[in-house]
C-alpha cells in the first residue's frame, strides 16, 4: 500500500510543494528515505520510530520506503518530521489516508510525540492557502499560520492529539491569530547633545530612505546617532510587516508568531563572514542584509569588514535582492535595506587632531579608507563628518527637539514619496526621478557645475537627485531647488 500527504519544500522565500509518498511492502526489514533528503531529513527515520515507540506502535518487519517528490529537489530540515510520520501511520493503517490529502504538514517531532517548533510555517501556510487547503504545524506556531488568512490550521502539541482529532475524539481548538508588535522608540535624539549636522543627515537619511555613512574619531556619537534611527523611521504599513515577517519565519526568527510593525535594524559584527552577511550556508538560509529588509542594516567600523564581504553589499544595494548561487540550488532573497555605517578617519582615529595625530599622519588617512571600493562608496548617499565631542558639549541641557518631532516631519516627507508610488525617494528611477526630481534652472546649472568638478557618476548624479528630492520633501517644497541641491552636495564624498 502506497499513502500520501503533502509538505513543502524551501527556496529562499518561496514554498515548493512535495509529495510524501509512504510504500509498505515485502522485504526484509528496512525504513529507507529516498528523494534528496539532507542529513537533517535522514535523520527523521530515527525521530519517527522512536515518538511512535512513544505512542505503543511498533514499526510493521517490512520494507518502508519513503519518497520525497519530486526527486530531484533538494530537502533539508527538520520539518519533514511530521508528515513521514503521517504518511507512515496512514500506510499502516493507523489513520485515514485519503483524509491526509486535504492537509499540508509542517513540523520536528521529538523522541515523546511532541511536535516542535521549525522554521517557514508562515511561508508554509501561505502555500496551503494558494492550494486551498489546511495546515498542520506545532502548537506554538498555530497563532504564525493564522495569519495566511482564513486556511484550516490545525496546531497540536503531539502526535496523540493530532491522530484523536482525525479519528474525531478530539476537536483541537482553532488557534488564535498572533499579535501585532508596534514599533519600538528607539533612542530619543535628545540623548545627543551637539552634532547638529550629523542630526540633520540622519532626518533626511529617514525620510528617503538613503543611505549614510558616518565618519568621526571614537566617541563622538556615532553608533548612538545610528541607533536614533528606529525612533524616527515610520513604522511598517501591514503589507511591510507581513513581508518581514516571512523572511523571518523562514530564519526562525519569528517570535510567538508575532508580526512586527517595527523596522528591522541589524548590527553585524564586522567579523561576519560573507555568508553571514549576504545569506548561504550549507542549508541557504536569509543573512543580514536580507533579515534587514525593508530596515536599516548598521555596519560599525566600516573598514574593519573583510573587502570581499562589503564588496558583496553592492549588488543588493542596487537591486534590492540577493541571489545566493550554489552547485545544487540558485536562491533569492529580497534586500531592499538602507544602509548606515560608522568608521574612524583612519586606524587611530585621530586624524587631522594635531594634539592626537599619530606619527604615520596623513598617510595612514588614505591607507585605511583605501579599504573602502569606490564603487561602493558611489551607492552611500550621504557622507557625513561626526566631530568630536567636548565636555562642555556634554554639559550643556538636552536639545529641545526630540525624537518625536523629527519623526512628524520624516512620516509627511515619506507621506509625499508615496503619493508619487514609491516607498521613499531612495527608489525614484527612470521616468519618476526625471518627473518629480528634476531641479528648476538655478538648481540644473548648480548640478551640472559640481557634477564637472566632482567628476560625478551616472549613479552618483542620480543619488544626488533623489537626496535633494528628500530635502525638498522636509521643506514641503514641490520642485527641487538649488538650495536643496546645494546641502545634498554638501553630503558628498566627505570622506575623499
Amino acid at each position: 500500500m502506497v499513502a500520501l500527504t503533502r509538505t513543502v519544500a524551501y527556496l529562499g522565500l518561496e514554498a515548493r510543494a512535495v509529495e510524501v509518498q509512504c510504500q509498505v511492502g515485502p522485504g526484509l526489514p528496512r525504513f529507507a528515505i529516498v528523494g534528496l533528503p539532507d542529513k537533517a531529513v535522514s535523520e527523521s527515520r530515527e525521530r519517527v520510530q522512536a515518538a511512535l515507540a512513544s505512542m505503543g506502535l511498533a514499526l510493521p518487519p517490512k520494507r518502508i520506503t519513503i519518497n520525497l517528490s519530486p526527486a530531484d529537489l533538494p530537502k533539508d530540515g527538520s520539518h519533514y518530521d511530521l508528515p513521514i510520520a503521517l504518511a507512515l501511520l496512514a500506510a499502516m493503517g493507523v489513520t485515514d489516508a485519503e483524509q491526509l490529502m486535504d492537509w499540508v504538514a509542517v513540523g520536528e517531532l521529538a523522541l515523546d510525540g511532541r511536535i516542535v517548533a521549525c522554521p517557514g510555517v508562515l511561508l508554509a501556510a501561505l502555500h496551503a492557502s494558494a492550494l486551498g487547503t489546511g495546515l498542520i504545524c506545532p502548537a506554538a506556531q498555530g497563532p504564525e499560520a493564522r495569519w495566511a488568512g482564513g486556511l484550516p490550521v490545525l496546531a497540536p502539541g503531539d502526535l496523540v492529539s493530532l491522530l484523536a482529532h482525525l479519528k474525531g475524539t478530539l476537536v483541537l481548538p482553532e488557534p488564535a491569530r498572533g499579535g501585532v508588535a508596534e514599533a519600538t522608540a528607539g533612542t530619543d535624539l535628545r540623548h545627543v547633545k551637539g552634532q547638529e549636522n550629523a542630526k540633520r543627515a540622519l532626518e533626511i537619511a529617514a525620510a528617503g530612505g538613503h543611505n549614510l555613512l558616518m565618519v568621526g574619531p571614537p566617541g563622538s556619537g556615532k553608533s548612538l546617532l545610528a541607533s536614533c534611527l528606529p525612533g524616527i523611521l515610520p513604522p511598517l504599513s501591514p503589507d511591510e510587516a507581513l513581508e518581514v515577517s516571512m523572511v523571518q519565519s523562514v530564519a526562525g526568527a519569528l517570535e510567538a508568531g508575532r508580526i512586527s510593525r517595527a523596522r528591522p535594524f541589524r548590527a553585524p559584527h564586522h567579523s561576519a563572514s560573507m555568508a553571514a552577511l549576504t545569506g548561504g550556508g550549507l542549508k541557504v538560509r536569509p543573512g543580514e542584509v536580507s533579515l534587514a529588509h525593508l530596515g536599516v542594516l548598521f555596519l560599525d567600523e566600516l573598514p574593519e569588514f573583510q573587502r570581499a564581504v562589503l564588496d558583496s553589499l553592492r549588488q543588493p544595494l542596487e537591486t534590492g535582492t540577493v541571489d545566493v548561487a550554489r552547485a545544487n540550488a540558485h536562491v533569492s532573497f529580497p534586500a531592499r535595506f538602507q544602509l548606515v555605517a560608522a568608521m574612524n578617519p583612519c586606524r587611530c582615529g585621530h586624524a587631522g587632531d594635531p594634539a592626537r595625530n599619530c606619527h604615520k599622519y596623513p598617510r595612514c588617512v588614505g591607507e585605511y579608507q583605501a579599504r573602502l571600493s569606490g564603487p561602493l562608496l558611489d551607492r552611500i548617499d550621504l557622507h557625513v563628518h561626526v566631530g568630536a565631542v567636548s565636555a562642555r558639549d556634554l554639559a550643556l541641557p538636552p536639545p529641545a527637539e526630540g525624537s518625536a518631532a523629527v519623526a512628524a516631519r520624516v512620516a509627511a516627507a515619506r507621506d509625499r514619496a508615496k503619493a508619487r508610488g514609491v516607498r521613499a525617494n531612495a527608489e525614484l528611477d527612470g521616468a519618476a526621478l526625471e518627473r518629480f526630481a528634476a531641479p528648476d534652472e538655478a538648481g540644473r546649472r548648480l548640478l551640472l557645475e559640481a557634477a564637472d568638478k566632482l567628476r560625478l557618476s551616472a549613479r552618483g548624479y542620480t543619488r544626488i537627485l533623489r537626496v535633494a528630492r528628500s530635502i525638498a520633501d522636509l521643506a514641503g517644497a514641490e520642485t527641487v531647488g538649488r538650495a536643496h541641491l546645494a546641502e545634498a552636495l554638501s553630503y558628498r564624498l566627505i570622506t575623499g
